[in-house]
């Protein structure tokens, strides 16, 4: 999906509800920062390409070519909306019939980052209703996925970004992330090993935050040489990931993460941490696969 000039597009969902423009907000201006285009995707959950038959009623077909005026009018109206905010930003659409997670996840095959929207239902619903498509698609997306909470979160200056170390390569790949990002906005960043002693305890606790310390010094190293723009602070914290993450990037301009880090089961589709904050960040949140 690479343009001709080999620059790959950042695609977000676009909800059919005009009054959630955040998540579309959030991309246009990232598309702009990044010089990069934007392709606005609206999946509809029902497939009916291929239903044709001499059985068909003629009130189904009424009701699939209203269903498809419907969806050219979701994109136009968020095509406009993106040009109002964004001349300078090239857009396309895609109208798909299928369920909008895995719309998503084959767009995101050539795309450099995939933005949705998510308004914090409760784990009942999100499995229960199509509203909700962040768990599906960062646990199976190729490329970061970028989930913009409504209602919009209130940010801290100086602005800054955070980002979770835990030592593994999904981690170091999400510090390069958070690096790009806060240097596109002019935004400090926030490195933070979040240490949680286990349940029976540690010999020797300070050797342990220590060995934290190193771990999370040697994932930083070099970044600053790459973006000396960008002002580091990195942190060892104690308590549980996903509630010290959440608590300090609550006025943060974003919060990036690896979808599977140390704290994650064998044989779970997303990390336990990534998954958390997705369900209790108010700010938005970057997940990076590797």
């Amino acid at each position: 999906m690479a343009g001709a000039d080999g620059r790959r597009p950042i695609v977000v969902g676009v909800d059919p509800d005009a009054s959630k423009r955040l998540a579309l907000a959030w991309a246009a201006d990232e598309a702009g920062r990044r010089g990069v285009p934007l392709r606005l995707v609206h999946a509809q959950g029902m497939p009916t390409r291929g239903y044709r038959s001499r059985e068909v009623l003629p009130s189904w077909e009424e009701w699939n070519q209203a269903l498809h005026g419907l969806g050219d009018q979701i994109l136009a109206e968020a095509v406009a909306f993106v040009e109002s905010r964004r001349p300078d930003v090239e857009v396309s659409t895609l109208l798909a019939e299928g369920e909008p997670a895995w719309v998503l996840r084959e767009e995101a095959r050539g795309a450099s980052l995939v933005v949705v929207g998510s308004w914090h239902l409760n784990r009942r619903r999100e499995m229960l209703t199509s509203a909700s498509v962040a768990l599906p698609l960062v646990a199976h997306a190729p490329c970061p996925v970028a989930v913009v909470p409504e209602p919009e979160h209130v940010t801290q200056e100086p602005a800054y970004f955070v980002v979770g170390v835990d030592g593994s390569p999904h981690s170091a790949a999400a510090v390069d992330l958070a690096f790009d990002e806060a240097a596109l906005r002019g935004a400090a960043l926030r490195a933070l090993y979040v240490w949680q002693p286990p349940l029976l305890g540690v010999l020797d606790e300070d050797a342990a935050v220590q060995e934290a310390r190193r771990v999370l010094s040697e994932t930083v190293a070099g970044r600053t040489e790459t973006h000396p723009e960008v002002e580091l602070h990195h942190e060892v914290l104690l308590g549980h990931p996903v509630h010290v993450l959440t608590e300090a990037s609550e006025h943060a301009l974003g919060l990036v993460v690896g979808t599977r880090g140390h704290g994650g089961f064998t044989g779970m589709l997303l990390g336990s941490v990534s998954q958390g904050v997705l369900h209790h960040a108010h700010c938005p949140v970057l997940t990076v696969p590797v």
